[in-house]
């Protein structure tokens, strides 16, 4: 039978070219809990101040002009990025979030027959990435939750075109420290693309972690990618952007869409990242906090991975009653909404994001509940 007989043709059916049935959908953190009144979340690590008032102006600016197009350029962040950061507006690429850009990235420098590493607990979006480019993921394992250098170095084969490094790592919390990210470079063959995913940069107080924004003005095959989903509190704008070498943000710049942030995207960014105190007011609540509920959730005997985010990884015990599924249910019955983790290889802890002072609080009594004497 032909496949031009009129039976043949009814009976084709659309094939996914090979590697995206492989890939597992992205599933984000849950954010209701039914016949709860009032609801915390705390499971996306989003800013309990909020955006900046500016940028909540910015947006309302641009309601007049919804029937135009964007600047398909992004050319009024750019120029905002550049001026908060020093830096050429010709090295910058705005993005839909910086996942659009995780993507861009292996899209633009992976294909058939590469492969693309990314660290064992490491955001999930990176294996989407390398599996929608058509290669194949190749995951490096952690020491005590931690990216190890020597690790990814020991994964790169001829075959590797990019590295993908969360610094610091979501959702561990855990970070590498300068030295070590510059060592990695300087192991990485030069046509390896290093991806410094700085999406919790602007949390962290530790004296010897940088971004990597020098290295990425530096070296030709770095790229850091930043948000403002987090700290800037515009999640729901769909804001990223990264900086790279002229051959990287040129190949980029060729696939990415032409319109890909919206009027009120680009205007809330600029006036985000120019309010400098409205940052500063989010760095001081999360170092209050964060220190907070690591001290209450030991005191209660769990484990908490130390943390340089805006969130915590909390360990939990196997034993019945006393597990991270159990605990998650009780604290959604409690109408505090944290996210599982087991789809990261970790199936017995919680991550469980920095709120407000009554969000937190919420947390930490829902918690003690579940850990105090079993409940009939």
């Amino acid at each position: 039978m032909s496949a031009t007989d009129p039976a043949s043709r009814s009976a084709l059916r659309p094939q996914p070219r090979p590697g995206v049935l492989a890939i597992e959908a992205y599933v984000p953190g849950k954010s209701a809990a039914p016949g709860v009144a009032k609801i915390h979340k705390l499971s996306s690590n989003e800013t309990p101040l909020g955006p900046s008032p500016r940028a909540i102006e910015a947006v309302r600016a641009e309601a007049a002009t919804l029937a135009l197009y964007p600047d398909g350029s992004a050319t009024r962040l750019r120029a905002a990025i550049g001026a908060r950061y020093g830096l050429d507006p010709a090295r910058i690429v705005c993005g839909a979030g910086s996942d659009e850009l995780l993507t861009l990235l292996a899209l633009a420098f992976v294909g058939p027959g590469d492969e693309g590493i990314f660290c064992e607990h490491g955001f999930l979006v990176y294996r989407i990435a390398i599996l929608t480019a058509g290669g194949t993921p190749v995951v490096a394992p952690e020491t005590n939750l931690t990216a190890d250098v020597d690790a990814i170095l020991a994964a790169v084969t001829p075959r590797t075109r990019i590295v993908y490094l969360a610094n610091p790592n979501n959702p561990t919390g855990t970070y590498l420290p300068f030295e070590e990210v510059r060592r990695l470079q300087a192991g990485l063959p030069g046509n390896v693309v290093l991806v410094l995913d700085g999406a919790y940069a602007e949390y962290v107080r530790a004296n010897d972690y940088t971004a990597g924004l020098e290295l990425a003005l530096d070296a030709p095959n770095v790229v850091m990618t930043r948000t403002f989903s987090k700290i800037h509190g515009l999640a729901a704008q769909r804001i990223g952007w990264m900086v790279g070498s002229e051959v990287v943000v040129d190949a980029v710049n060729r696939i990415r869409g032409p319109f890909n942030l919206s009027a009120g995207g680009i205007a809330a960014g600029a006036a985000a990242i120019a309010d400098e105190a409205h940052v500063a007011a989010a760095i001081a609540h999360n170092d209050e906090w964060l220190a907070w509920l690591t001290r209450a959730v030991e005191a209660l005997g769990l484990t908490v991975t130390p943390s340089v985010g805006n969130f915590l990884l909390v360990h939990f015990s196997d034993a019945p009653g006393r597990t991270a599924a159990e605990a998650d249910a009780h604290l959604t019955r409690a109408g505090v909404i944290v996210r599982r983790v087991a789809s990261y290889g970790l199936p017995n802890a919680l991550r469980v994001s920095v709120g407000s002072a009554e969000a937190n609080r919420a947390f930490v009594d829902a918690l003690a509940d579940f850990l105090g004497p079993q409940r009939s």
